[in-house]
């Protein structure tokens, strides 16, 4: 079951999957995740939080029309490669039309580009490291 759920629900699950446990709980929180406009998703399998992600209101530069950043978007290790994922992707774009969004955008780990290219997305940027966790590309989606 997907759920919208709370910047405190998803904190557990990036500090386990996105930064291998190495940081407090605080310092999971992204600066955007109570902006106005904000959500976060959760799927639940049974009980067990076992996949989130979080989206905001924010453009990228040189594309028009309402963008939302994909961030944090991470499966419990028990729960990868069973499609959980892209229903909670395509959960948040049915969602994000509804708010009017005309793209999502994420910088996505290059070690996820395979997951993000099978549900749409293209890369829109040269290879970039982010300090600490490794080579990324942005990427993005045309919603409407």
């Amino acid at each position: 079951m997907i759920k919208i759920i709370s910047p405190e629900d998803v904190l557990a699950i990036r500090n386990e999957v996105l930064r291998e446990g190495r940081l407090t709980l605080n310092e999971c929180r992204f600066p955007t995740d109570t902006i106005d406009g904000a959500f976060h998703l959760g799927y639940y399998v049974d009980e067990e939080l076992a996949c989130i992600a979080s989206f905001f209101p924010q453009n990228y530069e040189g594309y028009s029309g309402a963008g939302y950043q994909l961030r944090g978007m991470a499966t419990v290790e028990k729960h990868r490669g069973g499609g959980l994922g892209t229903l909670l992707l395509n959960f948040a774009i049915v969602y994000l039309q509804g708010k009017k969004a005309g793209y999502l955008w994420c910088n996505a780990r290059k070690a996820a580009l395979k997951f993000y290219m099978n549900n749409g997305f293209e890369i829109i940027s040269p290879e970039f490291d982010v300090p600490g966790i490794g080579p990324h590309y942005v990427m993005y989606l045309k919603i409407k």
